[in-house]
């Protein structure tokens, strides 16, 4: 933990900036703060301690890793069980306004904040994988706010994005299971129809009509799960395939017509950024000096 970005507990409810606050609280031998509501967004992450939760008269007993989403003008208020015991935990808290201001762009920000609003499910529960990356970006946001740098409010407002948008895709992939598995047997399946018909056309027209999905629905997949575009990764493993087939004797033009490439300029500017050399001098380099290996072998015996 990051000592240096502690702050000391104040009972103090309420926002003195007009956009967001954001605390790293350790205490030991805590008083219990009194049931209140908030005029703004509260979130709650949950590090250590022996600690309940009561919300709207429902008592939820946490559990390391818990993330506690308080919409407001609702009821709350943490329960210490032992004061002896370190209680540590993370709170945020976002204005309407920031909300709002968020919100515009897009409502998949804020799909965990419905939740909490529409379902009053307010309680996520998190592994230590899935909450180490939430307190990684809680930290690189700690450290932004407590810094003065070129450009610290855009990068604030970045990171308090990626974090609502982190928090969101967990709780609606833990909420859609079966559409989290469907959407990785099209990735597999997809996958694997590329690696056998790179001869083909692997556009994503044919792809979506193959597949029967939508375009957008499989780029993003796609970009999900390898981080690169299906174009760059169809693109590398042609590459690859077309240095294989160049290894085995096989002529340049042959190669990259076989392998789906429609002319010779366009796979000479794909290898050459690949791999910073020309197909020609690829295959001279790996080739020739095996042959004068060979054939010098056969001097000699």
């Amino acid at each position: 933990m990051k000592k240096t970005l502690k702050t000391q507990f104040l009972t103090r409810q309420y926002m003195l900036s007009k956009d967001y606050e954001l605390y790293y609280y350790s205490d030991s031998h805590m008083a219990n703060v009194d049931s209140h509501t908030h005029d703004y967004y509260e979130f709650y992450f949950f590090l250590e301690g022996t600690v309940s939760y009561l919300i709207e008269k429902q008592l939820y007993d946490l559990k390391e890793g818990d993330v506690v989403v308080i919409p407001p003008g609702i009821h709350h208020k943490a329960v210490i069980r032992d004061s002896e015991k370190p209680y540590s935990r993370f709170v945020f808290w976002i204005s309407m306004d920031y909300y709002e201001r968020i919100r515009q762009m897009s409502e998949e920000y804020f799909y965990i904040i419905r939740l909490a609003a529409d379902k009053g499910q307010y309680v996520f529960h998190n592994d230590a994988v899935a909450f180490s990356s939430i307190q990684s970006r809680i930290f690189h946001l700690i450290e932004e706010i407590h810094w003065e740098r070129f450009g610290k409010e855009e990068k604030i407002f970045i990171g308090i994005c990626d974090l609502f948008l982190h928090l969101s895709r967990m709780a609606y992939e833990k909420n859609h299971p079966r559409k989290l598995k469907e959407d990785q047997n099209l990735y597999e399946n997809i996958i694997q129809y590329i690696d056998t018909q790179l001869d083909q056309d692997l556009s994503l027209e044919h792809l979506a009509g193959k597949f029967y999905a939508s375009k957008y629905h499989i780029a993003h997949i796609f970009k999900e799960n390898t981080g690169i575009s299906i174009h760059q990764y169809i693109m590398k493993k042609r590459l690859a395939a077309c240095q294989d087939a160049i290894l085995s004797n096989i002529s340049i033009t042959k190669a990259y017509l076989m392998l789906g490439f429609k002319d010779y300029s366009s796979f000479y500017r794909a290898f050459k950024k690949e791999y910073g050399i020309s197909p020609k001098e690829f295959r001279d380099m790996k080739i020739q000096p095996e042959q004068q290996t060979i054939k010098a072998g056969k001097g000699t015996s």
